[in-house]
Protein backbone atom coordinates (compact mmCIF):
# COMPACT_ATOMS: atom_id res chain seq x y z
CA UNK A 1 0.00 0.00 0.00
CA UNK A 2 1.48 3.32 -1.07
CA UNK A 3 0.69 6.17 1.28
CA UNK A 4 2.04 9.65 1.81
CA UNK A 5 2.65 11.45 5.08
CA UNK A 6 -0.27 13.70 4.10
CA UNK A 7 -2.56 10.64 3.87
CA UNK A 8 -1.53 9.47 7.32
CA UNK A 9 -1.86 12.96 8.78
CA UNK A 10 -5.43 13.28 7.52
CA UNK A 11 -6.28 9.84 8.90
CA UNK A 12 -4.83 10.78 12.30
CA UNK A 13 -6.91 13.97 12.47
CA UNK A 14 -10.15 12.37 11.28
CA UNK A 15 -9.77 9.38 13.60
CA UNK A 16 -8.84 11.34 16.72
CA UNK A 17 -10.98 14.45 16.25
CA UNK A 18 -14.27 12.71 15.52
CA UNK A 19 -17.59 14.64 15.50
CA UNK A 20 -18.53 15.91 18.96
CA UNK A 21 -20.74 13.59 20.99
CA UNK A 22 -21.78 12.99 24.61
CA UNK A 23 -19.19 12.67 27.36
CA UNK A 24 -20.06 8.99 27.91
CA UNK A 25 -19.79 8.14 24.23
CA UNK A 26 -16.56 10.09 23.73
CA UNK A 27 -14.78 8.30 26.58
CA UNK A 28 -16.07 4.94 25.41
CA UNK A 29 -14.92 5.65 21.86
CA UNK A 30 -11.41 6.73 22.85
CA UNK A 31 -11.03 4.22 25.67
CA UNK A 32 -8.59 6.31 27.70
CA UNK A 33 -8.08 9.99 28.58
CA UNK A 34 -4.66 10.98 29.87
CA UNK A 35 -4.66 13.05 33.06
CA UNK A 36 -2.36 15.80 34.24
CA UNK A 37 -2.76 17.95 37.39
CA UNK A 38 -1.44 21.20 35.89
CA UNK A 39 -4.22 23.69 35.19
CA UNK A 40 -2.95 26.16 32.60
CA UNK A 41 -5.54 27.18 31.62
CA UNK A 42 -7.25 23.83 32.43
CA UNK A 43 -6.23 20.26 33.19
CA UNK A 44 -5.11 18.13 30.25
CA UNK A 45 -8.08 15.75 30.52
CA UNK A 46 -10.50 18.65 30.13
CA UNK A 47 -8.52 20.18 27.27
CA UNK A 48 -8.61 16.81 25.48
CA UNK A 49 -12.33 16.27 25.95
CA UNK A 50 -13.43 19.76 24.91
CA UNK A 51 -12.68 18.93 21.26
CA UNK A 52 -14.73 15.75 21.36
CA UNK A 53 -17.72 16.43 23.64
CA UNK A 54 -20.64 18.71 22.82
CA UNK A 55 -20.82 21.83 25.02
CA UNK A 56 -18.02 20.56 27.25
CA UNK A 57 -16.75 22.78 30.09
CA UNK A 58 -13.70 22.52 32.29
CA UNK A 59 -14.45 20.22 35.22
CA UNK A 60 -17.27 18.27 33.55
CA UNK A 61 -15.28 15.04 33.83
CA UNK A 62 -14.93 15.41 37.61
CA UNK A 63 -18.58 16.37 37.96
CA UNK A 64 -19.78 13.32 36.04
CA UNK A 65 -17.13 10.80 37.10
CA UNK A 66 -19.31 8.76 39.46
CA UNK A 67 -22.38 8.80 37.22
CA UNK A 68 -20.28 7.56 34.29
CA UNK A 69 -18.77 4.76 36.42
CA UNK A 70 -15.24 5.55 35.32
CA UNK A 71 -11.93 4.36 36.74
CA UNK A 72 -8.52 5.96 37.09
CA UNK A 73 -5.47 3.87 36.35
CA UNK A 74 -2.32 3.55 34.29
CA UNK A 75 -2.38 2.41 30.65
CA UNK A 76 0.56 3.92 28.71
CA UNK A 77 0.18 6.92 31.03
CA UNK A 78 -2.06 7.73 33.99
CA UNK A 79 -5.62 8.72 33.22
CA UNK A 80 -9.35 8.08 33.14
CA UNK A 81 -10.93 5.06 31.50
CA UNK A 82 -14.21 3.19 31.12
CA UNK A 83 -14.62 -0.04 33.07
CA UNK A 84 -14.05 -2.06 29.88
CA UNK A 85 -10.47 -0.74 29.68
CA UNK A 86 -9.85 -1.12 33.42
CA UNK A 87 -10.92 -4.77 33.27
CA UNK A 88 -8.22 -5.49 30.70
CA UNK A 89 -5.59 -4.28 33.20
CA UNK A 90 -6.86 -6.26 36.20
CA UNK A 91 -6.32 -8.37 38.13
CA UNK A 92 -2.65 -7.66 38.62
CA UNK A 93 -1.84 -11.01 40.18
CA UNK A 94 1.80 -10.61 41.15
CA UNK A 95 0.96 -9.15 44.51
CA UNK A 96 3.40 -9.08 47.40
CA UNK A 97 2.30 -9.37 51.02
CA UNK A 98 0.83 -6.18 52.46
CA UNK A 99 2.83 -4.16 54.93
CA UNK A 100 1.31 -3.50 58.35
CA UNK A 101 0.42 0.07 57.32
CA UNK A 102 -1.19 -1.10 54.07
CA UNK A 103 -3.28 -3.72 55.84
CA UNK A 104 -4.39 -1.11 58.36
CA UNK A 105 -5.55 1.17 55.54
CA UNK A 106 -7.43 -1.69 53.89
CA UNK A 107 -9.21 -2.42 57.17
CA UNK A 108 -10.11 1.25 57.69
CA UNK A 109 -11.42 1.74 54.15
CA UNK A 110 -13.43 -1.49 54.31
CA UNK A 111 -15.63 0.13 56.95
CA UNK A 112 -16.20 3.41 55.09
CA UNK A 113 -18.03 4.30 51.89
CA UNK A 114 -15.44 6.90 50.81
CA UNK A 115 -12.17 8.04 52.30
CA UNK A 116 -10.22 11.29 51.94
CA UNK A 117 -6.42 10.85 52.40
CA UNK A 118 -6.55 13.41 55.21
CA UNK A 119 -8.72 11.04 57.25
CA UNK A 120 -5.87 8.54 57.47
CA UNK A 121 -3.46 10.95 59.10
CA UNK A 122 -4.97 10.28 62.52
CA UNK A 123 -4.08 6.60 62.07
CA UNK A 124 -0.78 6.76 60.16
CA UNK A 125 0.59 10.21 60.99
CA UNK A 126 1.96 12.88 58.64
CA UNK A 127 5.34 11.43 57.73
CA UNK A 128 6.75 11.92 54.21
CA UNK A 129 8.12 9.53 51.58
CA UNK A 130 10.11 10.12 48.40
CA UNK A 131 7.77 9.91 45.42
CA UNK A 132 8.41 8.78 41.83
CA UNK A 133 9.45 12.31 40.79
CA UNK A 134 12.08 12.68 43.51
CA UNK A 135 9.93 14.98 45.65
CA UNK A 136 8.09 14.30 48.89
CA UNK A 137 4.57 12.97 49.37
CA UNK A 138 2.65 12.12 52.52
CA UNK A 139 2.99 8.48 53.56
CA UNK A 140 -0.79 8.18 53.65
CA UNK A 141 -1.02 9.26 50.00
CA UNK A 142 1.75 6.90 48.92
CA UNK A 143 0.11 3.99 50.77
CA UNK A 144 -3.21 4.65 49.05
CA UNK A 145 -1.48 4.90 45.69
CA UNK A 146 0.20 1.52 46.18
CA UNK A 147 -3.08 -0.11 47.18
CA UNK A 148 -4.77 1.49 44.19
CA UNK A 149 -2.15 0.06 41.86
CA UNK A 150 -2.60 -3.39 43.42
CA UNK A 151 -6.32 -3.22 42.69
CA UNK A 152 -7.38 -3.09 46.34
CA UNK A 153 -8.53 0.54 46.15
CA UNK A 154 -10.29 2.54 43.47
CA UNK A 155 -10.78 6.26 42.93
CA UNK A 156 -14.39 7.07 43.82
CA UNK A 157 -14.11 10.69 42.67
CA UNK A 158 -12.26 13.90 43.43
CA UNK A 159 -12.82 16.89 45.70
CA UNK A 160 -10.93 20.00 44.59
CA UNK A 161 -8.66 17.72 42.59
CA UNK A 162 -7.87 15.43 45.55
CA UNK A 163 -8.58 11.73 45.00
CA UNK A 164 -11.26 10.15 47.18
CA UNK A 165 -10.75 6.41 47.68
CA UNK A 166 -12.97 3.43 48.30
CA UNK A 167 -12.47 -0.30 48.48
CA UNK A 168 -12.20 -2.00 45.08
CA UNK A 169 -13.90 -5.30 44.47
CA UNK A 170 -12.96 -7.18 41.31
CA UNK A 171 -16.00 -9.17 40.20
CA UNK A 172 -15.40 -9.62 36.46
CA UNK A 173 -14.13 -12.86 34.98
CA UNK A 174 -10.75 -12.01 33.43
CA UNK A 175 -10.19 -12.83 29.78
CA UNK A 176 -7.43 -15.16 28.67
CA UNK A 177 -4.09 -13.31 29.15
CA UNK A 178 -3.24 -13.49 25.44
CA UNK A 179 -6.61 -11.95 24.56
CA UNK A 180 -6.16 -9.22 27.16
CA UNK A 181 -2.79 -8.32 25.68
CA UNK A 182 -4.18 -8.36 22.14
CA UNK A 183 -7.01 -6.00 23.07
CA UNK A 184 -4.73 -3.65 25.01
CA UNK A 185 -2.27 -3.32 22.13
CA UNK A 186 -5.11 -2.69 19.66
CA UNK A 187 -6.61 -0.15 22.08
CA UNK A 188 -3.34 1.79 22.29
CA UNK A 189 -2.89 1.55 18.52
CA UNK A 190 -6.42 2.86 18.01
CA UNK A 191 -6.06 5.80 20.38
CA UNK A 192 -2.82 6.98 18.79
CA UNK A 193 -3.47 5.84 15.22
CA UNK A 194 -1.53 5.79 12.97
CA UNK A 195 1.82 5.47 14.74
CA UNK A 196 5.37 4.77 13.65
CA UNK A 197 5.86 1.10 14.39
CA UNK A 198 8.76 1.93 16.71
CA UNK A 199 6.50 4.32 18.68
CA UNK A 200 3.77 1.71 19.09
CA UNK A 201 6.30 -0.83 20.29
CA UNK A 202 7.58 1.70 22.83
CA UNK A 203 4.06 2.57 24.01
CA UNK A 204 3.21 -1.13 24.42
CA UNK A 205 6.21 -1.56 26.72
CA UNK A 206 4.41 0.65 29.26
CA UNK A 207 2.22 -2.41 29.86
CA UNK A 208 5.08 -3.92 31.85
CA UNK A 209 3.87 -1.59 34.60
CA UNK A 210 0.13 -1.38 33.89
CA UNK A 211 -0.35 -5.08 33.07
CA UNK A 212 2.80 -6.80 34.39
CA UNK A 213 1.37 -10.32 34.27
CA UNK A 214 0.77 -10.30 30.54
CA UNK A 215 3.66 -12.03 28.77
CA UNK A 216 4.56 -11.50 25.13
CA UNK A 217 4.71 -7.70 24.99
CA UNK A 218 7.86 -7.60 22.87
CA UNK A 219 6.34 -9.71 20.11
CA UNK A 220 2.78 -8.40 20.35
CA UNK A 221 2.97 -5.83 17.53
CA UNK A 222 4.63 -8.27 15.13
CA UNK A 223 2.01 -10.91 15.96
CA UNK A 224 -0.87 -8.52 15.27
CA UNK A 225 0.72 -7.43 11.99
CA UNK A 226 1.05 -11.06 10.96
CA UNK A 227 -2.58 -11.82 11.83
CA UNK A 228 -3.84 -8.77 9.93
CA UNK A 229 -5.30 -7.09 13.01
CA UNK A 230 -2.77 -4.32 12.39
CA UNK A 231 -1.87 -2.94 8.98
CA UNK A 232 1.27 -1.10 7.98
CA UNK A 233 2.81 1.01 5.24
CA UNK A 234 6.00 2.98 4.75
CA UNK A 235 5.75 6.73 4.22
CA UNK A 236 8.82 8.90 3.78
CA UNK A 237 11.01 6.09 5.08
CA UNK A 238 9.01 5.49 8.27
CA UNK A 239 6.83 2.40 8.79
CA UNK A 240 3.42 3.30 10.25
CA UNK A 241 0.90 0.90 11.76
CA UNK A 242 -2.82 1.17 12.53
CA UNK A 243 -5.76 -1.14 13.35
CA UNK A 244 -7.00 -2.81 10.18
CA UNK A 245 -9.62 -0.87 8.26
CA UNK A 246 -9.98 1.77 5.62
CA UNK A 247 -7.97 4.94 6.14
CA UNK A 248 -9.84 8.23 6.45
CA UNK A 249 -8.43 10.75 4.01
CA UNK A 250 -10.98 13.56 4.06
CA UNK A 251 -9.62 17.10 4.15
CA UNK A 252 -10.11 18.85 7.52
CA UNK A 253 -12.36 21.90 7.66
CA UNK A 254 -11.11 25.46 8.05
CA UNK A 255 -10.86 25.07 11.82
CA UNK A 256 -8.27 26.13 14.40
CA UNK A 257 -7.80 24.01 17.50
CA UNK A 258 -5.68 24.60 20.58
CA UNK A 259 -4.64 21.08 21.59
CA UNK A 260 -3.57 19.76 24.99
CA UNK A 261 0.11 18.78 25.28
CA UNK A 262 -1.07 15.18 25.84
CA UNK A 263 -3.83 15.09 23.25
CA UNK A 264 -3.69 11.76 21.34
CA UNK A 265 -3.09 13.72 18.14
CA UNK A 266 0.20 15.15 19.42
CA UNK A 267 1.14 12.58 22.10
CA UNK A 268 3.90 10.86 20.17
CA UNK A 269 6.69 13.39 19.66
CA UNK A 270 8.40 11.27 17.00
CA UNK A 271 5.27 11.28 14.86
CA UNK A 272 4.65 14.96 15.59
CA UNK A 273 8.01 15.96 14.14
CA UNK A 274 7.58 13.66 11.13
CA UNK A 275 4.05 14.94 10.42
CA UNK A 276 4.63 18.64 10.95
CA UNK A 277 8.35 19.18 10.57
CA UNK A 278 9.25 20.78 13.89
CA UNK A 279 9.91 19.55 17.46
CA UNK A 280 7.17 20.30 19.98
CA UNK A 281 8.33 20.10 23.60
CA UNK A 282 6.36 20.17 26.85
CA UNK A 283 8.23 22.73 28.96
CA UNK A 284 6.32 22.96 32.25
CA UNK A 285 9.27 21.36 34.04
CA UNK A 286 11.92 23.19 32.01
CA UNK A 287 13.69 26.08 33.80
CA UNK A 288 12.05 29.34 32.63
CA UNK A 289 15.24 30.66 31.08
CA UNK A 290 15.48 27.60 28.82
CA UNK A 291 11.88 27.55 27.59
CA UNK A 292 11.33 28.16 23.89
CA UNK A 293 7.55 27.73 23.60
CA UNK A 294 6.23 28.50 27.08
CA UNK A 295 5.21 26.91 30.36
CA UNK A 296 2.15 25.09 28.99
CA UNK A 297 2.19 25.73 25.26
CA UNK A 298 -0.81 24.28 23.42
CA UNK A 299 -0.10 23.05 19.86
CA UNK A 300 -2.06 25.11 17.33
CA UNK A 301 -3.75 22.99 14.65
CA UNK A 302 -4.94 24.76 11.49
CA UNK A 303 -6.69 22.51 9.00
CA UNK A 304 -4.25 19.57 8.71
CA UNK A 305 -1.13 21.34 9.97
CA UNK A 306 0.20 22.19 13.41
CA UNK A 307 1.65 25.57 12.54
CA UNK A 308 2.55 26.85 16.00
CA UNK A 309 1.37 27.06 19.58
CA UNK A 310 -0.49 29.28 22.02
CA UNK A 311 -0.04 30.10 25.68
CA UNK A 312 -3.38 30.81 27.38
CA UNK A 313 -3.38 32.63 30.70
CA UNK A 314 -6.24 33.70 32.97
CA UNK A 315 -9.98 33.18 32.58
CA UNK A 316 -13.06 34.96 31.33
CA UNK A 317 -12.46 38.56 30.34
CA UNK A 318 -8.94 38.25 31.76
CA UNK A 319 -8.01 35.39 29.42
CA UNK A 320 -5.06 36.23 27.19
CA UNK A 321 -4.05 34.00 24.30
CA UNK A 322 -0.54 34.52 23.00
CA UNK A 323 0.29 32.65 19.79
CA UNK A 324 3.64 31.68 18.35
CA UNK A 325 4.24 30.43 14.82
CA UNK A 326 6.89 28.12 13.43
CA UNK A 327 7.29 30.36 10.38
CA UNK A 328 7.43 33.46 12.55
CA UNK A 329 4.17 34.82 11.11
CA UNK A 330 0.49 33.70 11.13
CA UNK A 331 -1.16 32.73 7.84
CA UNK A 332 -2.27 35.84 6.00
CA UNK A 333 -5.59 34.49 4.81
CA UNK A 334 -8.78 35.82 6.36
CA UNK A 335 -10.13 32.31 7.00
CA UNK A 336 -7.35 31.62 9.50
CA UNK A 337 -7.94 34.78 11.52
CA UNK A 338 -11.67 34.10 11.68
CA UNK A 339 -11.04 30.50 12.76
CA UNK A 340 -8.49 31.63 15.37
CA UNK A 341 -11.00 34.09 16.85
CA UNK A 342 -13.67 31.38 16.92
CA UNK A 343 -11.39 28.94 18.75
CA UNK A 344 -10.40 31.65 21.23
CA UNK A 345 -14.08 32.23 21.99
CA UNK A 346 -14.68 28.49 22.37
CA UNK A 347 -11.83 28.35 24.87
CA UNK A 348 -13.32 31.24 26.87
CA UNK A 349 -16.70 29.50 26.93
CA UNK A 350 -15.07 26.22 28.02
CA UNK A 351 -13.32 27.96 30.92
CA UNK A 352 -16.31 30.02 32.08
CA UNK A 353 -18.60 28.95 34.93
CA UNK A 354 -21.98 27.75 33.70
CA UNK A 355 -23.80 30.62 35.45
CA UNK A 356 -21.98 33.11 33.20
CA UNK A 357 -23.24 31.59 29.96
CA UNK A 358 -26.60 29.99 30.76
Amino acid sequence: MKLTVSDLRRHAIASSLFPETSLRRAIARIGFIQADPIRSPARAQDLILRHRVTHYRAGDLDRNYRALKLEEDYLYAYGFMPIATWQLLHPRKKRRALTRAEQKVVDIVANQKHLHPRELEAHLGKSLEINAWGGSSKSTTRTLERLHYMGLMRIAGRVNGIKIYQRAIITHEPLDPDERLRRLVLLIAGILTPLPESSLRAAVQHLRYSAPDLAGRKGAVASLLKSGALESAVADGVRYVWPSGRLKRSEPDDVVRFLAPFDPLVWDRRRFEHFWGWPYRFEAYTPPAKRKLGYYALPLLWRADVIGWVNALGRGNQLTINPGFVSGQPPAEKAFHEAFAAESERLRHFLSPQSETE
